[in-house]
């Protein structure tokens, strides 16, 4: 039986980009791949040869790795680095390779610098992909909030009607939050550092060849920055074994879009109740029916985001813990805790900004929902501002407003004639009164802000457009 993980268990990010680019093959290969550079590096300072390169590529194959061996190998030395060194040098052997092949292959790093390189490689493109999601996702919002940036709908607080707003407004909310966690991660992207410092982080092994070698010209901290050029990350000052802040900056970053996401999905699986109906996922063929119910039709994708936004927080928990409790030069078990965490945020990422992508491109809007919603609420939604407006000049000031207000709500009498009744007409004429009791009239400053938010958007595509 394959040992194979196809995401059975993980609707959230199965049959999409997550196993391809965070699955076992993807983080052997990044491991593979921070080996070959260190000896391109090498070669290129006169570390070693063409010929020691060459032989070291040959064996740099993913293809070439019973992957399931591996794993089996991994618990011997507690990471996977330890076995797969030992299959990289045999390899190297039965290809007839020079020995200064093996020589230069892991010269003066450790377990850990290939393994947190690698884990930052799965990142660097990892993250891309989810920000690709994040820009159609952007996109089906901002299309939204333009669309309907004068829909009058109805503002929940707490599961209750509360005041009148726009669906624009509540659109750009969602794009609001879609943009920060967007532009984290942006950020983190750019800024993935190199891990590279040896045994204990001091490159004690390294710093002694070269000075054995008179003829190299090269420092180490040179030969770090030209590692970190070639694999695209970025190089800092020091090691950062000992400083798990990358990773936690990694974890949250994650965790934020996915959180964002997944207050859009909730919001969606609300207004997408048949009692509610104001948005309906889009219609795609073999998705959402019912094993025992051939009528439902469920909204797979906005609680596949709710699903990932309920799970997250654990794994980010997870390597804030790792992170507190990390000692020495390398953790005992706070390290190892670290890998799964990270790669399940990464793959949580990537199913539920695809899953956002399909949801916010392709939902539809019920205009009737909203405005027969809307109604539910009679003239009571307005009470704020009756209150703000008449409770200067009417007889009893605001109290005497609030008990109409209550004396409609637990009678079921029109508020609008409880208003009209009790107030003198010079006071409050009945055009005021139908002014009042617009809900259109009544929405703030929710068009300014989802227009901010819009050209906050529009800035943000034009940089991604232009960087690409």
């Amino acid at each position: 039986m394959s040992g194979v993980d196809y995401g059975v268990l993980t609707p959230v990010w199965a049959g999409g980009a997550a196993p391809e680019r965070s699955g076992d093959e993807a983080f052997v290969a990044a491991m593979l791949r921070v080996e070959l550079a260190w000896v391109q590096v090498q070669s290129q300072a006169g570390l070693c040869s063409q010929a020691d390169l060459d032989a070291v590529q040959a064996v740099a194959d993913v293809a070439r790795y019973d992957l399931a061996q591996l794993a089996a190998k991994t618990p011997d030395g507690a990471n996977a680095l330890i076995p797969l060194l030992g299959m990289m040098r045999a390899l190297l052997a039965a290809d007839g390779a020079p020995a200064g092949a093996g020589t230069a292959l892991h010269r003066g790093a450790t377990s850990q610098d290939i393994i947190d390189t690698a884990l930052m490689l799965l990142l660097h493109d990892g993250v891309q992909a989810v920000l690709q999601s994040l820009h159609r996702t952007a996109s089906g919002l901002a299309d939204l909030a333009a669309a309907h940036r004068d829909t009058v709908c109805i503002a929940r607080s707490l599961t209750q009607h509360a005041l009148p707003t726009t669906f624009g407004y509540k659109a750009a909310c969602w794009l609001s939050a879609v943009l920060g966690a967007a532009k984290n991660l942006e950020q983190l992207r750019g800024h993935l550092p190199l891990q590279f410092g040896g045994a204990v982080g001091t490159l004690a092994s390294l710093e002694q060849h070269l000075a054995g070698r008179t003829e190299i010209t090269a420092t180490t901290g040179q030969l770090s920055q030209r590692l970190a050029d070639r694999l695209d990350l970025a190089s800092p000052a020091t090691p950062w074994h000992s400083n798990r802040l990358p990773i936690m900056q990694a974890g949250s970053a994650l965790g934020a879009a996915i959180a964002a996401l997944g207050t859009f999905g909730a919001d969606v699986l609300t207004a997408s109740r048949p009692e509610i109906g104001e948005i309906t996922e889009p219609r795609e063929a073999g998705k959402g029916g019912s094993s025992a119910m051939p009528q439902k039709q469920n909204p797979v994708h906005s609680l596949l985001l709710r699903s990932a936004a309920l799970n997250a927080p654990g794994h980010v928990a997870t390597l804030y813990t790792a992170a507190g409790t990390a000692v020495d030069e390398r953790p005992d078990g706070a390290w190892h805790a670290e890998w799964p965490a990270l790669r399940e945020l990464l793959r949580l990422a990537i199913g539920s900004s695809e899953h956002a992508a399909i949801l916010a491109t392709g939902m539809s809007i019920n205009t009737d929902a909203l405005t027969r919603n809307l109604k539910l609420g009679g003239d009571a939604v307005l009470s704020e501002r009756l209150a703000t407006v008449l409770g200067p000049v009417v007889a009893g000031g605001k109290p005497a407003i609030q008990r109409l207000v209550l004396q409609s709500l637990t009678e079921g009498g029109s508020l609008r004639e409880l208003l009209r009744a009790s107030t003198d007409q010079q006071l409050l004429s009945d055009e005021l009164l139908d002014e009042l009791l617009d809900p259109a009239g009544y929405l703030g400053a929710a068009g300014r802000f989802t227009d901010n938010v819009l050209a906050e958007y529009s800035a943000w595509k034009e940089t991604w457009q232009s960087q690409r």
